[in-house]
């Protein structure tokens, strides 16, 4: 399993950035998502999560109304639209996937995801 994040850099405050995230080498439809970040000093946290299905989501409540996560399972990409981006959306953000059967609904606990990505530095300025 290998998860390739991608899409980072630096932004204006309310700026957007898309950060993507390529799967290879397993099922991908058969595994949901999450993307987790890690700021400077802080633990890592969760911010958003989709299921194989695509059909449900959930939102760190930081991040609500602003990010929007999406899959699509014949590029075995998943997106994360991030929009009016804060000072405090710095961070480290990770790509993780969970094997997962339809009914998981997506999570964001770290310690349920296996595989995770190499991390993409968000930087916003003010």
């Amino acid at each position: 399993v290998q998860l390739q994040a991608s899409g980072g850099g630096l932004v204006q405050a309310g700026g957007s950035l898309r950060l993507s995230c390529a799967g290879s080498g397993f099922r991908f439809d058969y595994y949901s998502f999450g993307w987790f970040r890690q700021a400077p000093g802080k633990e890592r946290g969760g911010v958003s999560s989709i299921s194989r299905s695509g059909g449900s989501t959930v939102y760190a409540d930081s991040v609500k109304g602003r990010f929007t996560i999406s899959r699509l399972n014949a590029e075995k990409t998943v997106y994360l639209q991030m929009d009016n981006l804060r000072l405090e959306d710095t961070a480290v953000y990770y790509c993780a996937a969970r094997r997962s059967i339809l009914t998981h609904p997506p999570n964001l606990q770290g310690g349920d995801y296996a595989y995770w990505g190499q991390g993409t530095q968000v930087t916003v300025s003010s």
